[in-house]
């Protein structure tokens, strides 16, 4: 086997011996079986440190070669781990609640993993490309070009076909040091950083160990360090808070016989007692208002302003024959219209993409056909302060949430989720989810109040601290009051921009590596 010498590595470094260009099945699989167990980096384990180590094996099996091909593979099937791990929850929905045939269940996970696994595929084929393409020696390949296309090929995962960037490996880190770089650089930032730790995990068997050990402790404290700074204040007066929980089984949740129990359970908890704000969770309400038994909205109308409370109550709109939203309305005690539409819907749960209509008929979920609301949507006022409402899954978007808050006339002080994860049983999704929402608070500088049907409903504070939560699968109000803030973080400012950038700048320091690293060989020749 060969052996090369980094030009840029401290004397003494060695090259990891390089292998054929091809994986052997049993690599493959060891791949698949390493970023499958990413799912314990992740809530409700939160073993954090644990995928600084994967994503290091990853990088040491990519960097035994330097064939494009066999890197592209590791990644892929790690990738494809990665996706079934920490998502195999989606096989609830499409067995229990979609009807499907086990198999077909089954089939439908390795579909969505090997899709999920190109992205993989991408981050280490292109490192690999760029690796022969620049000459680069092994220390600027691991350090720079890997966690820079690992964290590009997360960012791409967010956005393309509309975007599924759940498990997105920045999020194991809200509680961790890394936390501190959320104000500044986002999730995919967080996800680069970690990329970089695993690095220097892989640099530690390349007789480097001082300085690799040096730059994991630099960037270990210095996210730590950061997660001093105060980067938004509070602002207005403290609101009361009561966030619904109504633990409705999903199966019975569209069946009519079952309407009129959900209904007078959702009327009895919103107008049990007053509060400043009361907020049900998603669709809360199952049926279009044209369908309510007479009355039913009106009267909520009524208690918000007999007792001066704002509802937040989440119901479908029907808009005209096939045109409906998944929606939010706000009752206020001045009487004023107040709609959010859910605007990133999702795939096949919520929008049918153009040819796959025979699927989602397969899946028979309801009000799969959502019209999108408006990207740009103003928040409501309770009192003197303004809370912006998202679904569901639109709290994974970080970037879009920032973009409201920076270019609102009037930026709200509060986020507001309101979901429905009863699709996914008593899986991971819930704690998974959590973890997502916390991500957005550490980015924005924004408290997050969560209302949803079975968890997690819950309060967290502008710097990511879980305050308030209520036990999952079962019913109950969370009753707290909280304040908003003010102030725009630099990821609020410029979103992913920052991220990019400093990608940018890493890819450009490691083609200037390889430049005088092809210089020196050169002149040694």
């Amino acid at each position: 086997m060969l052996r090369r010498r980094s030009a840029s590595a401290p004397r003494g470094a060695r090259e990891i011996a390089v292998r054929g260009t091809r994986p052997a099945l049993r690599e493959l699989a060891l791949a698949a079986l390493a970023g499958g167990a990413s799912l314990f980096s992740f809530e409700p384990f939160g073993w954090w440190p644990l995928q600084f180590l994967l994503l290091g094996w990853l990088f040491y099996q990519v960097g035994l070669g330097t064939s494009v091909k066999r890197a592209s593979l590791l990644g892929w099937a790690f990738g494809f781990g990665w996706s079934v791990g920490a998502m195999h929850w989606l096989y609830i929905l499409m067995t229990r609640f979609a009807h499907l045939p086990a198999i077909l269940g089954v089939i439908g996970i390795v579909l969505l993993g090997l899709y999920m696994g190109l992205f993989g595929a991408f981050a280490t084929g292109v490192a690999a490309w760029l690796r022969r393409r620049w000459s680069l020696p092994l220390a600027t390949f691991v350090l720079l070009v890997l966690p820079v296309t690992w964290g590009l090929s997360e960012w791409m995962r967010g956005w393309v076909f509309t975007g599924f960037p759940w498990s997105v490996s920045g999020y194991a880190h809200d509680t961790a040091p890394l936390a501190g770089f959320a104000p500044l650089i986002g999730v995919y930032g967080i996800g680069v950083l970690a990329a970089f730790c695993g690095a220097c995990l892989v640099m530690l068997t390349q007789r480097a160990r001082p300085w690799a050990i040096g730059l994991l402790g630099a960037v270990l404290l210095s996210g730590g360090a950061l997660r001093t700074i105060e980067w938004t204040q509070p602002t207005g007066q403290p609101i009361t808070v009561r966030l619904l929980q109504g633990n409705i089984p999903q199966d019975r949740k569209f069946d009519d016989a079952f309407l009129s129990s959900i209904l007078q359970r959702y009327q009895a908890m919103i107008t049990a007692a007053p509060a400043d704000l009361i907020a049900t969770p998603e669709t809360a309400i199952p049926s279009f208002p044209q369908e309510l038994p007479p009355d039913y909205l009106e009267s909520l109308q009524r208690f918000a302003g007999a007792s001066g409370s704002t509802l937040a109550v989440g119901i479908p709109l029907l808009d005209g024959p096939r045109k409906y939203a998944n929606s939010v309305i706000a009752l206020s005690p001045q009487p004023a219209p107040y709609r959010y539409d859910k605007a990133h819907l999702v795939p096949f749960g919520e929008f049918i993409p153009p040819g796959f209509r025979w699927f989602t008929d397969m899946l028979n979920i309801p009000l799969n056909d959502a019209t999108r609301g408006q990207f740009m949507q103003a928040p409501f006022a309770v009192k003197d302060q303004l809370v912006l409402p998202n679904i569901c899954y639109e709290d994974v978007f970080g970037e879009e949430i920032a973009y409201q808050l920076r270019n609102a006339p009037r930026p709200a002080t509060l986020l507001l989720n309101m979901s429905n994860l009863s699709w996914y049983g008593q899986s991971y999704a819930i704690p998974q989810h959590l973890q997502i929402s916390r991500m957005r608070t550490l980015e924005t500088g924004r408290p997050m109040l969560r209302s949803t049907n079975d968890g997690a409903t819950a309060i967290i504070d502008g710097r990511g601290q879980l305050s308030h939560v209520l036990p999952f699968y079962a019913e109950g109000v969370l009753t707290a009051t909280v304040r908003g803030t003010t102030g725009m973080t630099p990821y609020i400012r410029f979103g992913n921009l920052g991220f990019l950038v400093l990608g940018a700048l890493a890819l450009l320091g490691a083609w200037f590596s390889g430049r005088n690293y092809r210089k020196k060989k050169a002149n040694v020749a």
